[in-house]
């Protein structure tokens, strides 16, 4: 028997050499959800166990356990169900729903009553989450340690900034020009470049702190906030979906992870209130 001489497009054994084409992924421009699913799964830097994030009816996203559970054993406050890549409180009618994170997760508190099935789960993770500490192979989050206290002069510049878009408060997880854009590149990682832009800035001013559920204000009169209100109606929709101008011009690029938002809450999240402009310059003293 003659051997068959080995070629690119064949095995050594003569078997054809199959290729599949790689597709890239797109979200169509109709999705309520800018997110593809492989950026909604992710770890707990609490628990170290996987979750998914969604986008809810608010606009908020919500962390949710990966599998589905039972709803007999799901309070009634704790079952969610999913709608075109939307997540919504309550149940579809169906034997299974969804449950937050935090409903299993072992570093929040035990919701009360909690059932048997939810109750094994919880301990379960729990377990994982030790043995993996133990191990080394995960560290908790915790607060970051104090740093020494600098004696050169320094910007008052705030750690996470507030933002005022249409006339909302967003606080951000970064500074203004180190908030990244969220869209996917051609190599299917997240875009490095900045969300700020030279030809549209914002501008900081001190605005009040304003009432704080209905009720009285806070000690505060007023609160640094880098306005962008001012803005463009489109440059707005740029800063809220969290995209550079080079992605904001090209809307059928999907995004690798949700924006960093987070409303601005001044009863929760009263230590980022300042009460300077970060342009100006604060010595500090021992």
């Amino acid at each position: 028997m003659q051997p068959r001489p080995r070629t690119a497009d064949r095995h050594w054994d003569g078997s054809p050499r199959r290729t599949h084409p790689r597709r890239s992924l797109r979200v169509a421009p109709t999705s309520p959800s800018r997110l593809l699913r492989a950026g909604q799964t992710g770890r707990c830097r609490y628990c170290s166990h996987c979750l998914e994030w969604f986008h809810t009816s608010t606009d908020q996203p919500i962390a949710l356990h990966p599998a589905e559970v039972a709803t007999q054993a799901v309070p009634a406050s704790g079952r969610w169900h999913l709608s075109c890549g939307t997540a919504y409180p309550g149940e579809d009618g169906s034997a299974w729903c969804r449950i937050p994170h935090t409903l299993l997760c072992p570093h929040h508190p035990a919701p009360r009553p909690l059932s048997p099935p939810l109750r094994a789960a919880r301990s379960q993770l729990a377990l994982r989450t030790r043995r993996r500490i133990d191990a080394g192979t995960f560290t908790p989050a915790t607060a970051p340690p104090a740093t020494a206290t600098p004696k050169t002069p320094m910007l008052c510049r705030p750690a996470r900034p507030v933002l005022q878009l249409f006339r909302l408060r967003y606080l951000a997880t970064g500074p203004v020009d180190a908030i990244r854009c969220v869209a996917q590149t051609r190599h299917r990682h997240r875009c490095p470049h900045p969300v700020l832009a030279a030809a549209f800035p914002g501008t900081w001013t001190l605005l009040p702190t304003g009432p704080v559920r209905g009720q009285l204000a806070l000690p505060h009169e007023v609160m640094a906030v880098y306005d962008l209100s001012h803005l463009p109606y489109a440059e707005q929709m740029r800063w809220r979906g969290q995209r550079c101008p080079a992605h904001a011009a090209a809307p059928d690029v999907a995004d690798v992870t949700l924006p960093d938002w987070e409303v601005f809450d001044p009863l929760l999240h009263h230590e980022h209130i300042h009460t300077r402009l970060p342009n100006t310059i604060r010595r500090r003293t021992r």
